[in-house]
């Protein structure tokens, strides 16, 4: 069996409805209701490090805060609704940060239907657009004049050379579209063979063993080598791979 094959069977037993309760991806999976889908998925996203459980059970928290209606919530809470989420704490995640959130998704969707208008400033069909948009993305979500400097850290940027692995795991499940029910593919205008590689701990140590990976350390320019191995294997959807190699990582301690 060659490297493609033994990948696509582990993408074939991954990417199934069963991996959704004991990931991150289960918060989104909550909501119905297009814009609950973004706002959970890119706070589960933001969260995401740490133990899962603990992941998951800090957005459940979040979430019941706001009812568990984000996108009503932000449009319409008052002063007094905010006060419950000034106790809300993850790691370095913290109050000022949380407020933030909820004032520019506020400002956002008063102007725009989708968070994928965000994404996609500056979006061609190039297949390399990804981390122009991700800049562009950045320097959008921090515009708004109370944006505190503590909170850029949360948001990862192509510029910093971050890998961006929470951002782009996000774009993961708001892009791909398949048969299985995990990724959601509801944006239709960013495209899966532009979608950059989630290039976490586990998928890099997997990818470095898999020898998908060459570089030292893990940076932007990584996540970049390792989906352009990964597009070798499938160019229009590459980073189906990152649940093959994710769930060798955590499943299998490959």
């Amino acid at each position: 069996m060659d490297l493609k094959d033994f990948l696509d069977q582990k993408v074939a037993e991954y990417n199934q409805p069963e991996f959704i309760s004991y990931d991150p991806i289960s918060i989104p999976h909550l909501f119905s209701k297009k814009q609950d889908i973004e706002i959970a998925g890119f706070i589960a996203a933001t969260l995401a490090w740490g133990q899962r459980k603990t992941i998951i059970n800090k957005c459940r928290e979040l979430f019941g805060m706001m009812d568990n209606a984000p996108h009503d919530f932000i449009l319409h809470h008052s002063e007094t609704d905010l006060k419950p989420l000034l106790s809300f704490k993850h790691r370095t995640f913290n109050d000022i940060d949380t407020l933030y959130f909820v004032e520019f998704f506020n400002w956002l969707y008063k102007r725009h239907e989708s968070l994928e208008s965000a994404f996609s400033i500056g979006w061609t069909e190039d297949r390399d657009i990804m981390g122009r948009l991700l800049i562009n993305f950045h320097e959008f979500f921090f515009q708004l004049p109370e944006a505190p400097q503590r909170t850029r850290k949360h948001i990862a940027t192509p510029l910093r050379k971050a890998a961006c692995k929470r951002i782009n795991m996000f774009l993961r499940w708001m892009v791909r579209s398949d048969d299985k029910g995990v990724d959601f593919g509801i944006w239709k205008r960013i495209k899966p063979y532009q979608l950059i590689c989630p290039c976490d701990l586990h998928v890099d140590r997997v990818g470095r063993r898999l020898g998908l990976i060459e570089r030292k350390q893990t940076d932007w320019q990584t996540a970049l080598e390792l989906t352009q191995r990964l597009r070798e294997f499938d160019p229009e959807d590459p980073v189906k791979y990152d649940f093959a190699l994710f769930g060798l990582g955590v499943e299998e301690k490959f």
